[in-house]
């Protein structure tokens, strides 16, 4: 069995959604900038964890995401099953036909009991627990939300004003003038 990206990238940005979420809510592109996930890749995720009532979205200015449950009631089990990971080591995706119409592979129980253990591990592991172990671990967390600003912050320019003549007429013009 192997938990690929979707799994992954879903978990980790949850993890960072729950440490952070006590500021507010949190910005996909902000969690995309802190882990390196792209932000189209998290609209995704976070589209199917929306819909799995793991999270809440918030529009407008200020808006972003929060847990829909408290962190110690979402597992990571609820977490990779919301994004459509599937946790099955066996060949034939647990429908016991792995060898076609001739049934089941000798090692079939072995994959089925191995996907048991998975989700029961799984789903014993809460974000909270992982949560408390980022935080155990030194993990900073931002005390204050960022700041969104309207105005840039690099300093405005005037445009400058030039009295010159900006076509050949306008040219023949001035001179004409003169």
């Amino acid at each position: 069995m192997r938990l690929t990206t979707k799994g992954r990238f879903a978990v980790t940005a949850m993890i960072d959604l729950a440490l952070r979420q006590n500021s507010g809510p949190v910005t996909l592109a902000a969690i995309s900038q802190r882990q390196q996930i792209s932000l189209s890749y998290l609209e995704q995720l976070f589209g199917k964890l929306r819909r799995n009532d793991l999270v809440e979205s918030t529009r407008g200015p200020g808006g972003g995401y929060t847990l829909g449950r408290k962190a110690d009631s979402i597992t990571v089990a609820d977490i990779i099953v919301s994004v459509d990971e599937p946790i099955d080591a066996t060949h034939c995706g647990g429908k016991e036909n792995c060898l076609g119409e001739a049934g089941r592979c000798m090692t079939h129980e072995l994959w089925a009991s191995l996907n048991d253990r998975m989700v029961e591990y799984l789903d014993s592991v809460t974000l909270q627990k992982l949560v408390d172990d980022q935080l155990a671990k030194g993990v900073q967390i931002e005390n204050k939300p960022a700041i969104k600003r309207a105005i840039s912050a690099m300093p405005v320019s005037k445009p400058i004003r030039v009295n010159a003549p900006n076509s050949v007429f306008a040219l023949g013009n001035a001179f004409a003038k003169s």
